[in-house]
Order: structure tokens, then C-alpha cells, then sequence
């Protein structure tokens, strides 16, 4: 049985600035770091919520990431959430607007192309519903 999103992982170009973007800007927390059996560094996991993490992983390129390769934060309230990353000088890539769904959400990217959506959901939604 799914009880929710256990992780999500994106390969970034540079940790420290990847930790910036998800500590300091975002609000997340550094929980731990996993190495290799050689004792080169591999992965750092970022907590989202109990049980919740996203994985960024040593290695990547400066190759744009495709905006269906995503994670979706729920947000209770999406004007509010907008306003508070725009004053950490978080651009929106995609302004808020009503999605099919007729849930509100808008998206930025982290600092190596990876889409990140904020929902706020809305109570007819089809994901509310279901």
C-alpha cells in the first residue's frame, strides 16, 4: 500500500550550492549523507516531512532537466509560499496560475534545471476527491 512519496533524486553539479537552494531557501533540512564503499561522497538527503527525503546525488551535468522529471510540493496556501521564495530571490519559471484540476500552482527550477512545482489544492480537485 502507498502511503506517499518516500523520495525524490536529482543529480546536481554542486552540492553546496544545491544545499543552499533546499536549506536556506526552501526551509528544508540536511538529514544525512550516504558514501561510496570507497568513501567518496554519493548522496546527501534532504527532509521534506517524516519519511519524506530528496536525494541529490553527486555527478550531474549542466544538462536541462525536462519539466515531467518533478516534484510537487503541497502548499496551503500558494500566493503566500510564492511571495515568501520571490523575497529569497527564488524566480518563478512558471507563474501561479489554475491547472486543469483547478488546483492553483506555480514552478521554479533548482540550480541545476530540475523542476519543482508548488500546489495549493483545491477542494473539487479530482485529487481531493479521490
Amino acid at each position: 500500500m502507498i502511503k506517499g512519496i518516500g523520495h525524490v533524486g536529482f543529480s546536481v553539479v554542486d552540492m553546496e550550492r544545491s544545499l543552499d537552494f533546499y536549506c536556506n531557501k526552501l526551509g528544508l533540512k540536511k538529514a544525512f549523507e550516504l558514501n561510496l564503499p570507497n568513501g567518496d561522497p554519493w548522496i546527501v538527503y534532504v527532509k521534506v516531512a517524516d519519511g519524506c527525503f530528496i536525494e541529490l546525488f553527486y555527478g550531474g551535468t549542466e544538462e536541462v532537466r525536462e519539466r515531467t522529471k518533478h516534484i510537487c510540493f503541497e502548499v496551503d496556501n500558494i500566493q503566500e509560499t510564492a511571495d515568501q521564495l520571490k523575497k529569497k530571490g527564488v524566480s518563478l519559471e512558471v507563474e501561479i496560475s489554475q491547472g486543469v484540476a483547478l488546483n492553483s500552482q506555480f514552478w521554479i527550477v533548482d540550480p541545476d534545471g530540475n523542476w519543482i512545482e508548488f500546489m495549493e489544492m483545491h477542494p473539487e480537485s479530482p485529487h481531493m476527491r479521490s
